[in-house]
């Protein structure tokens, strides 16, 4: 077997152990080898290619495992638009009943189209809501 072929193996089976265990330790050997099998598809001995594997593991594991270690500790991206509405109180400007399409809504000052989010739900106005999901410009509320 091509010494290129072992190398190729050996950064199929460090991916893998990364996919199982999602810590970000395997994935640098797994580059390692990977460039490894390329030094020694261009004919690099396998010293040399051994050599190269255990420096391009070290470097990726010293440089970049910190990187990607303190991009999976950042929290989840802010919502915006529409979807950082989601889960806000809004006020019941205008009773909302589905059946008889009324109902508004005011969510942090602006004043939103409201449907009740339970088809046989009347919510009168003065009421406290909360927003559950929006639908165009309509605000889908529950209590």
């Amino acid at each position: 077997m091509d010494e290129w072929v072992i190398w190729v193996i050996l950064a199929v089976v460090f991916g893998a152990g990364e996919i199982v265990t999602t810590s970000f330790f395997l994935a640098p050997f797994a580059g390692g080898a990977a460039v490894a099998a390329i030094a020694a598809g261009v004919g690099v001995g396998f010293g040399a290619s051994a050599a190269i594997f255990i420096l391009v593991s070290v470097l990726l594991l010293l440089f970049v495992r910190p990187i990607a270690r303190a991009h999976l500790k950042t929290p989840a991206q802010l919502r915006t638009g529409t979807a950082a509405l989601v889960g806000r109180r809004a006020m019941v400007l205008e009773r909302i009943s589905n059946d008889e399409a009324v109902g508004c809504v005011r969510i942090d000052g602006e004043v939103w189209t409201a449907r009740a989010y339970d088809d046989d739900d009347i919510i009168e106005a003065g009421r406290p809501v909360t927003v559950v999901e929006i639908r165009g410009a309509t605000a889908l509320v529950s209590e």
